[in-house]
């Protein structure tokens, strides 16, 4: 992967609100489809719930002159032909988006590889699914109406187990309920965690914070966690083990996490659990990461 730089690849279904076009396509099919999006390709798409998002991250790039902090690249179902509209709105935004690839209605996934993109956002739960199998952070953008968060400052908020970390632990309370899971959390304190899917965005993340004092960083980081004391000690020691700086840790020992969400101001957060995301997509943007156990 690019050295010292977050690359993320997104949908034009999660960049843009396509959801009145992607209706065509379901009621109308592939030509139906076409036909719309070239008879509209000069009206601008309005903005979809990670809009915000891209925005903030194009932003980090504007900061100084030393260097590209961030990037984004289309990756589309649409064809090139097709994707005309979605690049006319782009323009019409001003995102600094330059590179994309439109595969004519096959999975774009196999694209994140390539352009050695972190993460990959989609509408398509499919093609999320396809990334995660393929060893990709990936989530599916779930429809929201939520206000964007105004502040300058880039907020992302992670779930832990099966998100930041796997779905060891996870397994355990699933199967063997709470009390054999704190059990084993307390005995294996001190072992870092084995990483989960977003390891390397919050790595990412990471690197970029550290070039900026502490108290003056662009970005904020965030992690909303169900766990509570104690077995909140190997998650604290395994960041501190992946030497990797998280601002906040919230342990809410089961309480719903949208107003903590809110709270917090997060522009995204990520969470593997559907009724989790269901919840906290009321009050922020929200990605379902349809990994580890919870999901089997």
């Amino acid at each position: 992967m690019t050295a010292q730089r977050l690359v993320v690849a997104i949908s034009s279904r999660a960049l843009f609100d396509l959801e009145e076009s992607h209706q065509v396509f379901e009621n109308g099919g592939v030509e139906a489809y076409c036909r719309y999006q070239i008879e509209h390709e000069n009206e601008v798409l309005e903005p979809g719930v990670a809009f915000p998002l891209v925005q903030k991250l194009l932003r980090l790039n504007g900061l100084d002159q030393q260097r590209e902090r961030a990037e984004v690249v289309l990756i589309s179902r649409n064809s090139a032909d097709t994707g005309l509209r979605v690049f006319n709105s782009i323009q019409h935004y001003r995102l600094d988006i330059q590179r994309a690839a439109f595969t004519g209605g096959v999975s774009p996934y196999r694209y994140v590889r390539p352009f050695n993109a972190h993460l990959f956002l989609s509408a398509d739960p499919q093609d999320v699914g396809s990334a995660l199998d393929a060893g990709f952070a990936a989530a599916t953008i779930l429809p929201s109406k939520v206000g964007m968060n105004e502040g300058d400052e880039l907020r992302i908020a992670f779930d832990g187990d099966a998100v930041l970390f796997s779905d060891d632990a996870e397994r355990v309370f699933k199967h063997e309920g709470l009390e054999a899971f704190t059990a084993a959390e307390s005995a294996a304190a001190k072992q870092p965690l084995p990483g989960g899917p977003f390891k390397d965005v919050l790595a990412a993340l990471h690197r970029i914070q550290a070039e900026f004092p502490p108290n003056d960083s662009p970005i904020r980081t965030a992690l909303f966690t169900a766990r509570a004391a104690p077995a909140h000690e190997r998650v604290i020691r395994t960041l501190r083990a992946w030497d990797i700086r998280i601002d906040e840790a919230v342990f809410l020992g089961g309480m719903a996490k949208g107003e903590f969400l809110r709270t917090f101001g997060a522009d995204i957060f990520f969470d593997d659990q559907q009724g989790h995301c269901e919840s906290a997509r009321r009050h922020v943007p929200t990605g379902h990461v349809p990994h580890g156990v919870a999901n089997e």
